[in-house]
């Protein structure tokens, strides 16, 4: 059998972290090769290796036979080896052509930019994968799924013969997700090798050849992914059984209004929501890219400013301008961008909990008690799993979803009554995903209000009470949580483009 890439007993440490313990992998040519584990399992380190973004400790990898050890990006874009990373790569200032092109602009006479050429090259690019964007567009303007879609642009500008994806789907709906599998299959039927991260399972009958489990480092097996059920699949990725069933969702019709929103209004990203949100409640909002779901978070949060519109906590109005007022009036979020608004990257996980309520550990004279956050940051890695050496390894050396983990516990630490989590678990494994559905149904129980937003409606509805769904920035309805609504029910209303609403008295 000829590989376009083979990578054998492949050994990686870092600092306290012994992340690949003799991997192997091999990607043949016009195949969909997915790569699954858990959090931790190794499956971005090896690919980074692969990338020429890590140098390997041990091992060896040959592409078309030959033995190679490309020690840069570029090195590996030249054996044809591109990635588009889990965690978004560009320059949020510059255009969306800048980003997708750059280093290799178009120039004209005495190296000037040759601008027209750069935005003509970019929208050919964006073509191919259905991508409705204007080139000059800058890319800080645009939601996390259209960035990534940029990404994806990007790494499809270089051609290559290797296309590793790491979660290219994590913020894509379901739609966006058909038309990306659609440009997979034309790279696959022109000899392109496809490596394939990604922690929906679901994905993986649709569109993998092959699947490859790590675990905790190590290579564990390779399997037919068309002739392996599921869960033998996260059987080998977990080494156990997981659990995917809801539990029975409790009357919440009763409980106190915690949250009130009534006719919350921002340009047309947001046009005049009202909708409110109970104690012991969660309520999903579900909708199409560009819908307003997470603009409608960012003004309750404060991050942006509404044009109209009221917001009240426990029956009082409250006059929110900022993320502060937010935090002190008992409402916390969690941004789909952990990246960028959820995380200090540089801290260690010990101060990144401690960050949001750093009263509770001072004294009068503003003097820290290190002894106090490293008990209760300690108890936050044992409580929500957080796979860290310990509590001062710093935040971007942990994988995705354990920073995701860390963003959580620092929430919980704040107590807050009314908690908006916006795509909770992007980039989060199987088993990670259970134990943060059995978080939320916990905290439901213990009272808290809670708002999730998530483009996957299998999670909207296995743990929604109510479902509030969003079309072009307004709310088009609102559904009953559970076996009461089905997916076809919930993007009837996501592309519901007309001013009729729908909300069902029993669901209101």
């Amino acid at each position: 059998m000829n590989f376009l890439v083979e990578m054998k007993g492949i050994e990686k440490r870092f600092p306290g972290v012994h992340a690949l313990k003799g991997v192997q992998f091999d990607l043949r040519p016009g195949e969909v090769h997915a790569l699954m584990g858990e959090n931790g399992a190794g499956k971005s380190t090896l690919m980074k290796i692969m990338s020429g973004i890590y140098a390997r400790d041990g091992g060896d990898m040959f592409v078309d036979g030959k033995p190679v050890a490309p020690g840069s990006p570029r090195a590996a874009q030249d054996l044809g080896i591109g990635i588009i990373h889990q965690e978004l790569s560009l320059m949020r200032d510059l255009t969306a052509a800048q980003n997708v092109l750059i280093g290799r602009e178009p120039r004209k006479s005495f190296g000037r930019l040759d601008e027209p050429a750069l935005n003509k090259q970019t929208a050919e690019i964006f073509a191919s994968l259905n991508l409705d964007m204007d080139p000059r567009t800058p890319v800080g303007t645009q939601t996390i799924a259209r960035q990534q879609l940029i990404e994806i642009a990007k790494a499809l500008s270089y051609n290559p013969r290797v296309l590793i994806m790491d979660e290219p789907t994590a913020a894509l709906n379901d739609a966006e997700i058909s038309e990306l599998f659609g440009v997979v299959r034309k790279l696959k039927a022109t000899g392109v090798g496809i490596v394939y991260i990604s922690h929906r399972m679901d994905e993986i009958k649709r569109i993998a050849d092959r699947v490859t489990v790590l675990r905790d480092g190590a290579y564990i097996d390779t399997v037919d992914a068309h002739g392996t059920p599921l869960a033998k699949i996260i059987q080998l990725m977990v080494g156990r059984e997981v659990t995917q069933e809801a539990l029975a969702i409790p009357d919440t019709s009763h409980n106190p209004i915690a949250l009130d929103v009534r006719n919350l209004s921002r340009g047309k990203d947001v046009q005049n929501v009202s909708f409110n949100l109970r104690k012991g409640e969660i309520l999903g909002f579900a909708g199409l890219m560009g819908a307003g779901r997470t603009e409608v978070a960012r003004i309750i949060f404060g991050a942006d400013r509404r044009e109209t519109g009221e917001i009240a906590v426990h029956g009082e109005q409250t006059d929110i301008r900022s993320p502060a007022d937010a935090v002190a009036a008992g409402i916390g979020y969690l941004s789909e961008d952990r990246k960028h608004f959820g995380l200090a990257v540089d801290m260690n996980v010990r101060a990144n909990i401690a960050m949001t309520n750093l009263t509770k550990f001072s004294n009068q004279f503003w003097v820290l008690d290190e002894r106090a956050m490293k008990v209760t940051a300690q108890d936050y890695i044992k409580q929500l799993g957080i796979r860290t050496p310990s509590d001062l390894q710093d935040v971007r050396l942990l994988s995705g979803g354990n920073q995701q983990k860390v963003v959580i516990a620092k929430w919980l630490l704040r107590d807050c009554d009314v908690l908006i989590f916006d795509e909770p678990t992007r980039g989060i494994d199987i088993g990670a995903k259970s134990e943060i559905y059995a978080l939320l149904e916990d905290l439901a129980a213990q009272g808290k209000a809670i708002i999730v937003i998530s483009s996957e409606l299998p999670e909207v509805m296995r743990l929604s009470h109510r479902i509030a769904v969003m079309c072009e920035g307004r709310l088009t309805g609102i559904l009953p949580g559970g076996a009461a609504t089905t997916q076809e029910d919930i993007m009837e209303l996501a592309t519901q483009r007309d001013d009729a609403l729908r909300i069902p008295e029993d669901a209101a």
